[in-house]
């Protein structure tokens, strides 16, 4: 069946094109295998819930019919405000108008959420479309101070606060001198935009809508993951070219569902959070979390934005997808309550996900694989303007692959991990690098959700090949003592504990690290994967330790680490892994980054120097395999990797390759846009 949908047609009709439906939950109880359901342009003020889901043969899409701009919002229009002077305006909404929950009643909230200056609602007020910010009195209305925590703080002036009675809510609120009366102003009233409440409904494809104002809760991976539009523990979507904006929580979720979560808050005696994640894979993988199941969704070419947790998320749903050709900007920018699980794009064990052709930019950071990043590639990304790191790697064992990618944020790397391959990247900022041995986290057998067993993280198992690093101008090449979840700039001193020390739910009391300068100097404690192979240990090493302390020794002893064919320019500091690494002073490259148009140009200004530097292609076979997983580096079929191609897909030589992620045949001044 091919279902029709107009703001003119009616749900008592056939839902053809001459007589279309005028909902699209309407077409959406009935859509089945193979059925289309077309949307015409306008404004619905709908929760999208689908009833079936389609086959591999045979999907159900939605899609918009090219006739205009088809929004499904979570927000209902308000004209009834009253002026209490000071720029304040109040409403008063009866709670009937609340499908679900009311969002100004329910408090955001979730595991790895951090406590905050006030409660914060899952509510929101909308101007033109683009949320205010909540505050904790009408006098914080009348008299609004900047939030110190926004990134944009003139927007932080423009407040709201809501009381809840037993028949109506009452908001007040400061449009800035704007009348309500005569603005398009919205307040939340559903939690999801597109969202199945029944898992398990595969093969849907929602294409060209705009999906915007929805209040779905913090998403813990520990906790049933909501978002604004999500396949909720399917299979086989197909979710592209969408404008996804003004979440209270996530954009895209892959998640977990509703009974597979295991949330601290539901624990009468309190279990650590890494044992209560290792519980949640168990009880996955109990009710039946494989391949054949869940994930294997494709997330392409939506524009991802203003989203205050995550613009994707997923834990143990994200499996096996493709995630590429996004824009993700603008994710925690008002940073009233701030917690773990926030990024562009944010997975927990996304095993065999490719993550390739994003332009992520403007957000707290880029993308955060966490626990469980085997089989993982994260190739020709684009992060800039990112305020922690552009890529963190928590807790994983990999092998996990990251290629042709241009960090350059302040920050390019977290690395709480071990078993990365780091091929042909473009480095322009710096580095942390740390052991995590207090947590024991799974590996699994290759391409599959079994598990093959567990391990801590002593560090290192990390290859780097053909790399650009490009130093920051920074005279200080120090390391920088700082704390686990710390960004950039960092604090004053004085903030950190007597103990110089932090405590975190689920993270061990010590949580300092080191920021290192642009290269790989954060390395250089690591034994050379040239000198000791990856399972053995040095006469020497065992001698000094008595027999009780030889198991803990093998068990946590830093893996080694393998280093060429890198160039370093600009004064960026080498590793002691690579002592005839090609250093140069010169900058070469020149990145300029305009964050409000969200563009970035790089100019190679001396391509000779560039080219042909590093005497190696790299493949599969020069990358080995990862220490605990005993996996190749290899694609989600597979078959071996064999990097002969450029950002832009350019054939690079089978020798005498040009470092970075531009394979560079030209003379003179050479730019690139992005």
């Amino acid at each position: 069946m091919k279902y029709h949908v107009s703001m003119q047609g009616n749900d008592q009709a056939k839902g053809t094109s001459d007589q279309p439906f005028r909902t699209i939950s309407r077409a959406a109880a009935l859509a089945m295998a193979g059925d289309t359901v077309t949307v015409h342009a306008g404004v619905y003020r709908e929760w999208v819930n689908p009833a079936n889901g389609g086959t591999e043969e045979h999907r159900i899409i939605y899609r918009s019919a090219g006739d205009g701009e088809v929004v499904i919002t979570g927000a209902e229009r308000i004209t009834d405000w009253k002026a209490e002077g000071d720029s304040v305006w109040s409403t008063e909404i009866p709670n009937s108008i609340f499908s679900v929950r009311n969002p100004f009643e329910v408090e955001l909230s979730g595991d790895w959420l951090f406590d905050g200056a006030f409660p914060v609602h899952l509510g929101d007020v909308y101007l033109d479309c683009k949320s205010l910010y909540e505050c904790n009195s009408v006098d914080k209305v009348r008299k609004p101070d900047v939030w110190p925590e926004a990134k944009y703080p003139k927007d932080s002036l423009l407040k709201w606060y809501a009381e809840v009675g037993s028949t109506t809510t009452k908001i007040w609120a400061n449009f800035g001198g704007k009348d309500p009366r005569k603005e398009n102003v919205e307040i939340n009233v559903r939690p999801y935009c597109f969202w199945p409440e029944k898992p398990g409904l595969n093969y849907i494809t929602v294409s060209g809508f705009t999906l915007r104002q929805a209040s779905p809760q913090w998403a813990a991976p520990t906790d049933y993951q909501e978002g604004l539009i999500g396949p909720h523990w399917s299979k086989g979507w197909i979710i592209e070219n969408n404008m996804i904006n003004e979440s209270k929580s996530v954009g895209i979720s892959l998640g977990t569902e509703i009974g597979t979560g295991h949330a601290k808050y539901m624990d009468k005696h309190m279990k650590g959070g890494t044992q209560r994640e290792q519980e949640v894979i168990l009880r996955a993988l109990r009710s039946g979390w494989h391949k054949d199941s869940v994930g294997s969704h494709i997330v392409r070419g939506n524009v991802i934005h203003d989203c205050e947790q995550a613009g994707i998320v997923g834990h143990m749903g994200g499996a096996f997808s493709r995630i590429y050709q996004n824009r993700i900007y603008n994710i925690h920018h008002k940073r009233l309550r701030h917690g773990a699980e926030v990024a562009g794009i944010k997975l927990h064990a996304a095993l065999d996900t490719q993550i390739s052709e994003n332009i992520i930019y403007s957000s707290y950071r880029g993308v955060w694989l966490d626990w469980q990043a085997q089989g993982t590639r994260i190739s020709r990304n684009v992060f800039f303007d990112n305020l922690s790191e552009d890529f963190f790697v928590e807790v994983c064992h990999g092998p996990y692959m990251a290629d042709h990618n241009l960090f350059l944020s302040p920050m390019n790397f977290r690395n709480m991990a071990q078993g990365g391959a780091f091929i042909h990247n473009l480095f322009a900022g710096r580095f942390v690098v740390r052991s995590e041995i207090t947590r024991i986290t799974p590996y699994h057998f290759p391409h599959e959700t079994a598990m093959a067993g567990y391990s801590n993280i002593t560090g290192g198992d990390d290859r780097y090949y053909n790399n650009i690093f490009l130093g920051d101008n920074d005279a200080n090449k120090e390391p920088v003592p700082i704390t686990f979840f710390e960004h950039l700039p960092l604090k004053p001193r004085d903030e950190v504990g007597d103990d110089g020390k932090t405590v975190m739910d689920g993270v061990p009391d010590d949580s300092i690290c080191y920021l290192h300068a642009v290269g790989l100097e954060g390395y250089d404690k690591h034994p050379d994967a040239k000198d000791k192979k990856w399972w053995e240990y040095t006469k020497e090493e065992l001698a000094e330790l008595g027999d009780a302390a030889k198991d803990f020794f093998i068990g946590n002893a830093v893996l080694p680490v393998a280093m060429d064919g890198n160039l370093y320019l600009n004064n960026a500091v080498p590793g002691s892994h690579e002592p005839n690494a090609k250093i140069y002073e010169q900058k070469s490259i020149k990145v300029e980054i305009n964050p409000m148009q969200g563009r970035v140009q790089i100019q190679v200004n001396e391509p000779k120097l560039l080219r042909g530097a590093s005497a190696m292609l790299v493949t599969t076979d020069l990358l080995g395999k990862t220490y605990h997983a005993d996996m190749k580096y290899e694609q989600p079929d597979s078959t071996p990797y064999r990097f002969d191609s450029d950002f832009f897909g350019k054939k690079r030589p089978d020798a005498n390759v040009t470092p970075g992620p531009f394979e560079l045949t030209e003379n003179g001044t050479i730019d690139f846009e992005f």
